[in-house]
C-alpha cells in the first residue's frame, strides 16, 4: 500500500554539519533550532499531532517484511 500523499516528503535537502564551527557557533545553531522547533510546535501543534497520528497509524498497519523470509 502506498503512503498517503499528505505525508510523503516532496523535497529533501541533505546537508553536512561543518567541522570548523567553534563551540559557541555550534551552541548558537543548536539554540536557534530549538527555538524554531518550539515556534513551529506552538503554531502547528494540532496539525503536527494529527500528522504524526496518521503516519504512525499507517506504519502500524503495514506488515513487517523480512527480505529473507517474506512477511514476518
Amino acid at each position: 500500500m502506498k503512503k498517503p500523499a499528505a505525508i510523503t516528503p516532496l523535497l529533501t535537502i541533505p546537508f553536512a554539519i561543518p567541522a570548523y564551527w567553534t563551540p559557541e557557533q555550534a551552541l548558537a545553531v543548536f539554540e536557534f533550532l530549538d527555538d524554531l522547533r518550539d515556534a513551529i510546535a506552538a503554531r502547528y501543534a494540532t496539525q503536527l499531532c494529527d500528522a504524526a497520528r496518521e503516519l504512525y497509524q499507517y506504519q502500524a498497519t503495514q506488515p513487517e517484511v523480512d527480505p529473507d523470509f517474506g512477511t514476518g
